[in-house]
Formats: C-alpha cells, structure tokens, sequence
C-alpha cells in the first residue's frame, strides 16, 4: 500500500470533509479507476435500497477534490487490480500520526459480506463495480 509522508494538514472545505467522511466511514467501498487514455475517476458502487427506491447506481466523486486529498497524504491508496483498459485502486483514510509521529490505525467497520481473504488481497466483490465504469 502506498503510504503518504507525515505533513502538516491544511484545512478542509466542505466538499473535501464530505469525501474524506465518506472515505473513513467505508461503509460503501471507494475506489480510483485510472482508464488506459489517463482519465481518472474515484467513486462507489450505491446498492439499492427499497425503502427510500434509491441507489443500484455507481457515485462518482470529484476527482480534483479527490487529487488534492491524496497530494494532502489524507488518503492513501492500496495495490492495484490491474487489467488491459484500466487500473482500479482501494482508496483508504490515511492513518493518523500521533504526538510521537507513530501512525495510529484508525479503527474501520468491516464490510458486511466480504470474506477476510478478499479484503487481504484488494481484490473488489464481483458485484461492487459490475456496471460502474462503462461510460
């Protein structure tokens, strides 16, 4: 996994609170999709829920708040699952630094309904991005 360089943080916009929330929640898996022409997307697949009729959708996030984030080192990005048309990364809440510059784990949920082994290997469930990045 990748690891930023311990730095001081600036201050965070709303927008950028709001991705870094949902990053560290990890309720719903972001990912970073690097397409073989350069183009760049973070986002998330929304499972759909019948109470609300919402979601069954991927969710993209703004990738210029998403950049300055990761240039920031407030997240981090896993190994890579690479195939001919693009690269997807697990993207992660940098770990904190403490006092004494130690970084200190956050403490994260686990995903309901992944296996420890596929959560060891970065791989994504089959259904996580099924219809996510064809446009």
């Amino acid at each position: 996994m990748l690891r930023p360089l311990p730095r001081t943080h600036a201050p965070l916009g709303p927008e950028g609170a709001e991705i870094l929330r949902l990053i560290t929640q990890r309720r719903f898996p972001v990912r970073l999709t690097v397409h073989a022409n350069g183009r760049r997307r973070y986002g998330y697949w929304l499972p759909f829920d019948p109470a609300t009729g919402r979601g069954g959708c991927y969710v993209a996030l703004p990738t210029g708040e998403c950049d300055a984030l990761h240039a920031a080192g407030r997240i981090v990005l896993g190994d890579p699952l690479v195939d001919p048309a693009k690269t997807t990364y697990p993207v992660q809440a940098a770990a904190r630094t403490t006092a004494t510059g130690r970084g200190d784990a956050t403490p994260r949920s686990e995903t309901p309904g992944r296996s420890e082994g596929i959560r060891r290997s970065g791989a994504m469930d089959s259904g996580i991005f099924r219809h996510a990045l064809t446009a």
